[in-house]
């Protein structure tokens, strides 16, 4: 990893942020006909797909996976793992029903009655990344916080092999889940299928989850056929150091996130060079150990920093405008240091709070903005499959007290209309 004194951090912020830059318009022009394929052919553009990207031979009535297949794969996970994905299941069921959001009504001193009503989506796709590593723990991020509020139908989308099959902890997550509509399509025609709907799989409200950036485009053009919960890019870690922190624990984190992806970021802050120095001597030592040590190597090389930072004040302030997708504080007071965070998608405090516990254990969700976007998008959460409604009942006499006031309104905008909806019940 390169080293970066404070007068180079600028420099480097420059040519990180440069990698935030526009899909090419070789890939957007590629899905855009992939989208427009499958809106016009439907299952015909499927089967014609995933030959050409996945190399596997489906009909139509093969893209959805039985439940005696999922049955199967459910019965043949060790029971150590299924215990493992139970827990987590109920761990974030936990937390996101503790943030789930409440229709309100107020009753004001005129009669009038306003408010605020929730309603949860009917059907959600949900898309469960199955490329370079299969993501069980994805799906369970996806769907529970849609089960929590209360979505009626879940529909699974995921890449399989040239034989066809899919990851079984896949299919065991989707059986303890209680979800049967699992169909095996990956890419941005299996985003295409769910948003427009073919005869074999069923249009969506609303799809969700990660994806490489074939399936992060597809979710952007499609926005506004239907809802989506983000455009997500390369994961990304940053960790906030004192000389107070363990630069064993520090490189694990570091390799954790760089595993994932080359293009995948993993960035030290610190005032410590004598850390940086120690850091930069485990990473030597872990990352041999790795099955993914290419791809971590990779990702180090390209994206990865150590930056020393003049203050903890700047640590920060480099985090800041970097708005990274994780944020681990290793600093001796973590609850005085995230006063000063403003933009981060998950936060970890302290040593023992590795990222790891967040993607697969904690509760919170593990899927969340990336590439500055934790400037203005959240994690997902279970007010994301809800939709509010204002309500809004006035009486006679609530109306009659700012009649005059809202037809001054309407009137100075020009819609007379407007005017008149409001004066012919005061006659």
């Amino acid at each position: 990893m390169n080293i970066y004194k404070a007068e180079e951090i600028e420099a480097f912020l420059q040519r990180f942020q440069s990698r935030r830059s526009q899909v090419s318009r070789e890939i957007t022009e590629s899905v855009e006909r992939i989208l427009a394929d499958v809106r016009e052919r439907g299952d015909a553009a499927l089967i014609e797909y995933s030959a050409r990207f996945d190399g596997v031979d489906l009909k139509p009535g093969d893209f959805e996976i039985g439940p005696e297949i999922a049955k199967r794969a459910h019965q043949s996970i060790p029971a150590d793992l299924l215990d493992a994905l139970r827990q987590a299941k109920d761990n974030i069921a936990r937390f996101h029903r503790k943030a789930l959001p409440q229709s309100w009504f107020s009753w004001e001193a005129n009669g009038a009655v306003l408010g605020q009503r929730y309603t949860p989506l009917e059907r959600v796709g949900i898309y469960v990344p199955g490329g370079r590593a299969p993501y069980p723990s994805s799906l369970l991020m996806g769907a529970i916080p849609a089960q929590v509020a209360g979505v009626k139908e879940i529909v699974i989308t995921t890449p399989c092999g040239s034989g066809g099959e899919v990851n079984p902890t896949i299919l065991a997550a989707a059986v303890e889940l209680g979800i049967d509509k699992i169909y095996r399509l990956g890419g941005a025609h299996a985003v295409a299928a769910m948003a427009y709907g073919t005869a074999s799989v069923p249009r969506v409200d609303k799809i969700v989850g990660p994806g490489n950036i074939y399936v992060a485009t597809a979710k952007k053009l499609l926005y506004g056929q239907c809802g989506i919960d983000m455009v997500a890019g390369p994961s990304e870690v940053i960790v906030i150091a004192d000389d107070s922190a363990e630069p064993a624990f520090i490189a694990a984190d570091l390799l954790a996130q760089a595993e994932h992806d080359p293009l995948a970021s993993s960035i030290l802050i610190t005032t410590s060079a004598e850390l940086v120095r120690a850091v930069e001597g485990e990473i030597a030592v872990q990352l041999p150990r790795l099955s993914r040590r290419q791809i971590a190597a990779e990702s180090l090389e390209q994206y990865g920093g150590l930056l020393i930072a003049e203050s903890l004040d700047e640590c920060c302030r480099i985090s800041n405008l970097l708005a990274p997708e994780h944020l681990g504080l290793h600093v001796r007071e973590p609850w005085n240091a995230i006063s000063r965070i403003t933009h981060a998608g998950a936060i970890f405090l302290g040593s023992y709070s590795p990222e790891a516990v967040g993607d697969y254990w904690a509760g919170p969700n593990h899927i969340l903005p990336t590439d500055g976007s934790a400037r203005f998008f959240s994690p997902l959460r279970s007010e994301d499959f809800l939709k509010a409604s204002s309500v809004i009942a006035y009486t006679r006499e609530a109306l009659g007290a700012h009649s005059e006031q809202i037809v001054r309104f309407a009137l100075s905008e020009g819609l007379e209309a407007h005017a008149l909806s409001i004066r012919v019940r005061g006659d």
